[in-house]
């Protein structure tokens, strides 16, 4: 069977918020969960290897409790999306509406999908640079998103370990509202939403691996005041990329 009469066939056994649902929570789970257990397990599994690609040192690294702790709190922002996800779902399917995304008989051409993804990529800077740098104002920062900066040195799950209030509108909100704009078909959203979850798994790793991602986002979770954006356009427009000596904001 070729993809689009595999595509095709779906269309015709399950509703599109079935869809929706299930193949999101599949992404999640491989472009999350599983590559975040790779970054995770390195030290233990390959610890000279490690050693070599660890952007800080030992001693700054989070302890087995404080992994434990942090896996708990993304599961928990996880469920919470997961639900919320769910019930707007089940609204849509009760009301009769559409659904944010297109899923269209038609899969969408490989143009189609990098100009989507290019324009996700902007778009998801500008929201999330401007979100973000409005969590770090004094009056929001303690309540909001200071959860977040508990760990100095990040490891990919701390990627979502945030305040329930923080991961909606920052890790959430950014993404669904480039692809609504877009109008992009689900399985666009599925590719954008997996290279997302890649990139800030791998930005949060602490590892210097594919040209050192992780190494600027390092510098925001030290310094606070640098490095807010997810691409870097951001930040060259408002010249918060290069270096910083305060502590905060």
């Amino acid at each position: 069977m070729t993809l689009a009469s595999q595509w095709q066939h779906l269309l015709d056994q399950h509703p599109p918020p079935v869809l929706e649902f299930v193949g999101t929570s599949i992404v999640q789970f491989f472009f999350f969960w599983v590559i975040s257990a790779i970054y995770v397990a390195l030290p233990s599994v390959f610890p000279e290897f490690s050693a070599r690609h660890k952007l800080q040192k030992l001693e700054k690294q989070p302890t087995p409790s404080e992994l434990w702790q942090c896996l708990a709190v993304v599961f928990r922002n996880q469920i919470v999306s997961s639900l919320v996800h769910a019930t707007i779902l089940y609204v849509h399917s009760l009301t009769g509406k559409r659904t944010v995304y297109r899923f269209d008989a038609a899969l969408p051409g490989i143009p189609e999908i990098l100009r989507d993804v290019l324009l996700t990529a902007l778009l998801h800077d500008i929201f999330f640079y401007h979100i973000h740098r409005l969590l770090h104002h004094p009056l929001l920062y303690r309540t909001y998103h200071k959860t977040h900066h508990r760990f100095t040195a990040p490891v990919a799950m701390a990627a979502q370990y945030a305040s329930v209030t923080e991961h909606v509108l920052a890790n959430v909100a950014p993404i669904l509202l480039s692809l609504m704009i877009l109008k992009a078909h689900v399985v666009t959203f599925w590719i954008v939403l997996g290279i997302g979850l890649f990139r800030t798994t791998t930005v949060h790793s602490g590892f210097d691996f594919f040209a050192g991602k992780a190494k600027n986002h390092d510098k925001h979770h030290e310094k606070s005041l640098v490095h807010f954006g997810s691409t870097g356009m951001m930040d060259w427009l408002y010249g918060t990329d290069g270096d910083a000596k305060d502590k905060s904001i």
